[in-house]
Formats: structure tokens, sequence, C-alpha cells
């Protein structure tokens, strides 16, 4: 190995280090005493419930741990956006679980709550999975009630979502582990089957206080909305449990006899490790964003047997094409290559710029997916698309909107991995949030603006500098310096994967060595949903 490869790797390694860190401080939700305070009433917390729900011999994922990271700060935070969500296995069967945190601000609602738990109902719903509601939430947060509640994105958009996978079949089922009030009260009864917790779950439409303004009528909570009210009198509930385990055993035990379900028919074969150490990715991969590499040495490592049968080799090299395995999964893979290549033509090409050429490869190789039934892995370090008088006139324009067309109307799943650069129109091109992916995710290298951030700062940097000149004020060398880093540090926090995450651009930040097992559990979910509908480009300029 050279010193390259183990500058890459240290630098790698302290970044999963980070990684790793954030992810314990993140788990302590609201923290200690908020948990030990739970844990008094006789309470779990969210993660311990999905933990106790899920297999332990099984592989799960968590979506959106970092949603919230560093906002609401003014609001005292809202780590994970108060809500825990996993996709894993109950006796077996895939699913996903939802469960409020109520550690952080009583389980409430924040803005990015309710985006988090869409996410959670479109994967549900994406895939044809069961979803399980783990209920304990104080509702929305009033503070902030005006950029939760009318919109179409925002809270009622849950209860639309529990209509619509009902009427597709889409097995559903809350537990009120703790408050479920207000709106909220809809959820768990627009479920297919709803349980409750003796003495700690409660649901009503309006808590005691409020009722004895509204109507002035006095009574207390359990007798209002408590376990013995919603499964002997109401009938909203049913079933009564009488602590978190038991309700979490019940969902067991109704989950155990769900059906089988209609296979999409994915081909999948016997799963075999990759040849060449995934460890290695970590010196493969540069420390500088701006470094050339070879993307398909990280292809073998993320590959079975580290095998892959590459798709016009020769033409359109900044992006790499071809089938392969991935946990016995086949794939199609579209990765930009990020070293320099030279064409048969003699002319150099950039690593991770897109060219016409290479475009309009990937929307062949695209199409084919599409007419083998084989799911789109996306590998994205893009820079963009190539800019200047030779591309122009070349139709750069025209190709890479072929390309846009092919990633749009795709009807295989599709899965992105943004393991560097994913920047401007590169961004769309490579299958960004913007183009459904079943799931996106970061590594912690990953870096997603419209352009980086030295280029960012020097463009706004000149557009200080010319409001500056017109009012008449001097820029010096020294005072253009401090204005350059400060306009960079704050671009740099924005190109952050974590900035990315805490916004849900992304799924989730992961160790590269998780990738096999992301795209693994998402193509499996991907089988619950057969394709519905052919493929078809429209209409394209050729």
């Amino acid at each position: 190995m050279d010193i390259n490869f183990n500058i890459n790797e240290d630098h790698n390694k302290l970044l999963l280090s980070d990684l790793k860190h954030k992810l314990s401080q993140v788990k302590l939700g609201g923290g200690e005493k908020r948990i030990a305070k739970l844990h008094e009433s006789g309470k779990m917390t969210a993660r311990e419930r999905i933990d106790y729900l899920l297999d332990e011999d099984k592989n799960s994922i968590e979506i959106g741990a970092f949603v919230g990271d560093d906002m609401y700060q003014e609001h005292g935070g809202c780590p994970s956006g108060g809500v825990v969500v996993k996709m894993g296995y109950i006796r077996g069967t895939q699913c996903i679980v939802v469960a409020n945190d109520a550690t952080v601000k009583a389980g409430a609602w924040f803005p990015i709550t309710a985006k988090k738990n869409l996410r959670a109902q479109e994967i549900a719903m994406e895939n044809r999975l069961p979803i399980i509601y783990l209920v304990d939430s104080a509702g929305v947060y009033l503070p902030l009630q005006d950029e939760i509640f009318p919109d179409k994105e925002h809270f009622g958009r849950i209860f639309r979502n529990n209509a619509i996978m009902s009427s597709m079949g889409i097995t559903q089922i809350a537990a009120v582990m703790g408050s479920c009030v207000a709106g909220g009260a809809y959820l768990p009864i627009m479920s297919d089957e709803a349980l409750i917790v003796d003495k700690t779950g409660s649901i009503f439409l309006a808590g005691s206080y409020l009722v004895k303004a509204a109507i002035g009528e006095s009574i207390d909570n359990e007798t209002l909305g408590g376990a013995t009210t919603h499964c002997e009198i109401s009938g909203v509930t049913d079933y009564k449990a009488k602590d978190d385990a038991d309700a979490l055993n019940t969902i067991k035990n109704i989950v155990d006899k769900i059906g089988s379900f209609n296979q999409a028919g994915y081909n999948r074969i016997k799963t075999i490790k990759p040849a060449l150490d995934p460890k290695e990715i970590y010196g493969i991969l540069p420390k500088a964003r701006s470094e050339q590499y070879d993307m398909m040495e990280i292809i073998k490592r993320l590959v079975d047997n580290s095998e892959f049968e590459e798709y016009k080799a020769g033409y359109g090299q900044t992006i790499i094409t071809g089938y392969a395995r991935i946990d016995g999964w086949a794939v199609g893979i579209v990765a930009n290559q990020r070293k320099v290549v030279k064409t048969k033509k003699g002319e150099m090409q950039f690593g991770g710029v897109i060219y016409s050429d290479s475009a309009d490869k990937s929307t062949r190789f695209i199409a084919n997916c599409n007419q083998k039934k084989i799911p789109l892995v996306f590998i994205q370090d893009v820079t963009g698309f190539m800019v200047g008088s030779k591309s122009e006139h070349g139709g750069i324009i025209k190709d890479g909107a072929k390309m846009v067309n092919a990633v749009s109307n795709s009807v295989v799943p599709k899965f992105t991995v943004i393991v560097g650069n994913s920047y401007g129109a590169g961004n769309y091109a490579m299958c960004g949030k913007a183009y459904d992916p079943r799931l996106i995710f970061a590594w912690p290298s990953a870096e997603l603006a419209v352009m980086g951030g030295s280029q960012a700062a020097k463009v706004l940097l000149q557009i200080e500098a010319s409001s500056l000149k017109a009012k008449g004020e001097v820029l010096t060398p020294e005072k253009e310096a401090e204005l350059f880093d400060k306009i960079k540090a704050r671009y740099d926090k924005q190109v952050s994967p974590y900035y990315a995450a805490s916004r849900l651009w992304t799924d989730a930040i992961i160790d590269p060595l998780d990738t096999r097992t992301w795209i693994s559990m998402g193509i499996e979910a991907a089988n619950h949903a057969p394709i519905e509908k052919p493929f078809n480009l429209g209409v394209i300029q050729v």
C-alpha cells in the first residue's frame, strides 16, 4: 500500500469515528434524565420498543437518524425529529416501524417530524410493506403549528396516507403506548388494528383540561380516554395490553399471521462476499474531494465475488455502467468514474464530469435494465455536466435531458449511494432525492450542493465585492480573504452530509461497509411490489 492509501484510510476512519460518535449522541434522544423518567413510569424508550419488536438475528436499517440535527435550537432541538424509523423483520416479515420518542418534547410533532413520518409511509407504500406505529406523542408542537398544520405535505397528509394504504391492502398496526391526542388520535384508528397499553396509553380529541374549558365537564384523562374506556366502552381500540412488552408481543403475534405477497420477481441467487476486501474502500476513497481515483476499485469491493460485467466499457468512460450482484440480487450499476480518461479520439475527459457520450450510454443502459427487470444502483461522485462551447455545440443539454428522462421514467426500483460529490444537475441525472430512489444514503465523505465550497465561495465573493464597491467601500486583500473564509465556512457547513441528512435529503449516513446490507434490504422490500406500468421514455430528442 502506498502512502496515499494510508492517508486516505486514516481520514475516512476518522470520519467514520465521528459518525459513530454522533449516532451515539442521537440515540440518547432527549437525554439520559428523560430516559430515566420514562423507565420510572414503566415505559420503554422508542428505540427499546423497536429493538424488542424486531427479530434479533436479522439485519435492520434506520431511516433518518440525523433528521433534525442542529435544527430548532431555539426550541431546545429535535434529535432524530422526535421519531425513530427502522426497516427490519418481525417474525421473519419485513416491516417499517415508526416510534414516537417521548423523551423529545413529549413526542410532539415538529415540521421535520411530519416529513420523516411521511417518508416512512412513502417507503411502506412504494414497497407494499406492513407498517407499525408505536404512538407516544403530545401532538403538534404548537409554537411551530403554522409550519406543520395546513399544507399538502403537513400533518394531515399522514391520515390521508393511512386511508390510501388501507385501500392498497398494506397492513397497518398501531399501538398507543402513551399520549395520543387531538388530530393525532386518528392515526391509530385509521390503522387496521389498534392496541392500547393500560394506564399509560390514552386517546382523546381533547384532554380533560380542554374539555373542562370547552364544555364545563370535569373528568380525568383515564376515564376520558384510557384503555378500559376504549376497549370496553367506545370500541375504538381492539386490544388492551398490560404493559409495553405485552403490546409488542401482541403485535408480533399479529404480524406472524400475515399471508404471503405477490413478488415483483427480481433475480436472486446465493450470495457471495466480495473477493476483494471491502475495508480497502477506506484507503481508496481520497481525502480531498477534488482528487482522482478509479471508481471501479470501489465497485469491485461492493459486489458479489468482485465480479462486474461492464457495459460499453470503451464508450462514455466518465460513467461506468454494468451488471453485477449484491448479496445475491442482480443489479445494474451506474457510477461516476472519478479518474481522468482518454477517449479513442485522443481527447482527455475529467473524472466525475458527465459528458454527452456518458449520458447517452447511461440512458441506453437504464432502458436495458428496465427491459430486463433489473434494479438500478446509482453510485454518485459527480461534479456536474461538462460545460463550454464544445459541449454546448455537441448537444450536452439534449443528451443530459435524455438521461434525466430515463431516470425519471424508470419503473424498476432505484437506489442511490452518495460516496463523494453530488453537485448540481449531476445530482439529478444520477438519481438524487427528487427522482424517487427507494432508498438514498450517503457515506461520511459525501457532499451535496449546487457546486463545491471553493467555487461557490468565489462566486459569492464576487457578488459581495460588487455590492460593496457600489456602496463606495474599498475591499482590501486582507478583508477579501477574511470575507472569502467566512463565506466558505458557511457554505461548507451546508454541503456536509449531516446538513443533508438533517433535512431528509438522504435517508441516512452509513459506514461504507453497510452499503451491501442497505441495497439488499431495499431490493427485498421492493420485491413486495410488482411493477404496475411499462417503461416508456416519452418524447426525447435523439
